[in-house]
């Protein structure tokens, strides 16, 4: 069974995130932003999907895994139990569904690693779409 992973990118640069993805052996990345964007330079998603693919890793981003917004504001004021339970009710429409089992196949066909902004995962919605996907995650730091 391929090794599977998260990464937050959060009070990181992009070097380090590659890094610490081939140190661990991730040949898939697995974007689960909702918004596939970001202030901080490299991480949004042409850029990273370039630098990646320089780096030998895939890139892959899965719209349907990302928190909707109201989960994402409930973070920003920190209420990690709200946002863990509007992502949960998210998970249930089709587009999360489809993504899921995309994820999925893509963790059980090779080393894939889940991405988003959270430095801690407890904090972040990829621990539960690791959860769902269903296999042990070792949680990266870059």
């Amino acid at each position: 069974m391929p090794d599977f992973f998260t990464i937050g990118y959060e009070g990181s640069v992009v070097d380090n995130v590659v890094a610490a993805l081939r140190e661990a052996g991730v040949t898939h990345l697995l974007d689960v932003r909702a918004l596939p964007q970001s202030r901080k330079p490299g991480f949004s998603k042409r850029l990273l999907g370039g630098t990646l693919e320089a780096a030998g890793i895939r890139y892959t981003h899965l719209r349907g895994l990302g928190t909707p917004k109201a989960g994402r504001d409930a973070v920003r004021h920190g209420d990690v139990a709200a946002m863990h339970r509007i992502f949960r009710a998210h998970m249930q429409e089709p587009a999360a569904l489809v993504d899921l089992a995309r994820a999925a196949e893509i963790a059980a066909a090779e080393p894939a690693c889940l991405l988003c902004f959270e430095r801690d995962h407890t904090h972040c919605h990829r621990q539960i779409v690791a959860e769902m996907i269903g296999k042990p995650a070792r949680h990266l730091v870059a």
